[in-house]
């Protein structure tokens, strides 16, 4: 579940000096089950769009995902969905995070698969999950089958009061559950998180401590952390506050080039993640210290930069670095640095928690810098200011003449200039302006938009 929603009871007694302090706590539900009977595909019809990962291969969620979901009466609570619960071996804390979802909740939803009946799989999952002492709804999927109706009356030996037939996949029975859910939850009224909230996307190469920062950050164990690369699949959305600033972080799969990409629940991993970076206004890119820039971290830089998002990069597992392996580090970074027009930097370590606090006042200063506006006087004086300082080129054999300019945007800051003809996209002029009002305004990180018309 998110920090927003009371991780009070997983907080971590390693938590950094200063960690972001949590908001009040919000009724919750936790989807749980055995793997590959539906938890996902319910999850989504419930909140109403794809946010978590739908896929026939079990095992595909691995990390809580959690949504808020509006109940009756304006109440609304968060609703987490778990990866598929096998009590015995869990080599990479699969089961730990169901736990930890278990622990957090108000009440349980355990789904189970109608077509194949009540099997020995969902009794042991129960057994285990009842040890909790959480009320639970026992959800049977897949009732749209004449399977599913059949067996229906065989679930009721796990002794689970409410059950209610639905499918997931086609919407039946889904009104009824969440009719049900309102029924069964504290009547106390959750907080919605707020739509204007800066959403803080965590991106990077598979396996540079994305999660380990995230975990940090929150100062709870909240999302999956395992050295297997690719280990985070589904987006993890967690709101902390910072010095009385509250912030969606996002942590996302690893972003890898698409010939890297193993099965299809990768591939949609990568797609997802490369979502998350459109919903955010900022993305904080981790590079691995010890690998130093690769071209993975500058791919990644191009599509920050391209689809106009503000940018932080985070230097991590600095503390295992020597001599030798900061000069090398050193060498690479003037490519990140001319992607992403002079980001600021923290070099950080996630396992340490050396400098993570010094993340946020990077992040605000940048978001700040993201929305600036300015008055129309201001963008004239500065855009005549540029062009005295270095004389227009000429554009088909004619000399470029600036007429006029306004802000038309903010997020990224875009400014609408009127000319006597238009300039490419990838001239040296346009570029020349971008960078001089980037300076002029101290927008380290920012990208800013010229939209050229001719009048």
């Amino acid at each position: 579940m998110s920090q927003a929603e009371g991780a009070s009871s997983g907080a971590s007694s390693d938590a950094p000096s200063g960690a972001p302090s949590a908001p009040g706590p919000t009724p919750t539900v936790a989807i749980v089950g055995r793997p590959n009977v539906g938890k996902s595909t319910l999850f989504n019809r419930l909140v109403g769009r794809r946010q978590a990962i739908v896929h026939d291969q079990p095992g595909v969620t691995r990390d809580r995902i959690t949504a808020h979901l509006e109940l009756d009466g304006g109440r609304v609570c968060a609703l987490v969905d778990t990866g598929g619960l096998v009590p015995g071996d869990d080599p990479i804390g699969l089961n730990q995070q169901v736990e930890l979802a278990v622990e957090e909740s108000d009440l349980l939803v355990l789904v189970v698969d109608g077509r194949e009946g009540l099997v020995s799989a969902d009794e042991t999952v129960w057994s285990h999950l009842r040890r909790s002492g959480k009320p639970a709804v026992l959800v049977v999927n897949k009732g749209d089958t004449r399977e599913a109706q059949e067996r229906f009356d065989e679930f009721h030996r796990l002794g689970i009061p409410d059950v209610v037939l639905v499918s997931a996949e086609h919407g039946v029975g889904v009104g009824d559950l969440h009719d049900l859910l309102g029924e069964r939850l504290p009547d106390t009224a959750g907080e919605a998180v707020d739509p204007d909230l800066p959403a803080v996307a965590i991106v990077g190469r598979p396996n540079v401590g994305k999660s380990s920062l995230v975990n940090r950050i929150v100062g709870a164990h909240r999302v999956l952390v395992s050295p297997v690369a690719g280990t985070t699949r589904d987006p993890v959305d967690s709101v902390v506050e910072h010095a009385g600033e509250r912030y969606l972080l996002v942590d996302t799969a690893g972003i890898r080039r698409r010939s890297q990409v193993t099965g299809a629940a990768e591939e949609l991993a990568v797609m997802m993640a490369r979502r998350q970076i459109e919903r955010a206004q900022l993305a904080v890119l981790v590079v691995d210290a010890a690998a130093g820039i690769t071209t993975g971290d500058l791919a990644i830089a191009g599509s920050i930069w391209e689809l106009g998002r503000a940018a932080v990069v985070a230097v991590n597992k600095w503390d295992l670095l020597d001599d030798e392996a900061r000069e090398e580090l050193e060498k690479g970074w003037p490519r990140l640095d001319q992607i992403l027009a002079s980001p600021p930097r923290v070099n950080t370590s996630a396992l340490s928690g050396r400098a993570v606090d010094k993340l946020f006042p990077a992040l605000q200063r940048t978001l700040e810098a993201y929305q600036t506006t300015l008055p129309t006087a201001e963008v004239n004086r500065l855009f005549e200011q540029a062009v005295r300082r270095n004389s227009p080129p000429l554009v088909k054999k004619r000399p470029w003449k600036l007429f006029y300019a306004t802000q038309v945007s903010t997020g990224p800051p875009t400014f609408m200039v009127f000319a006597n003809q238009s300039l490419p996209l990838r001239h040296n002029y346009r570029r020349y302006l971008e960078n001089r009002l980037r300076q002029e305004l101290e927008l380290p990180g920012v990208p800013i938009r010229l939209v050229i018309r001719k009048r």
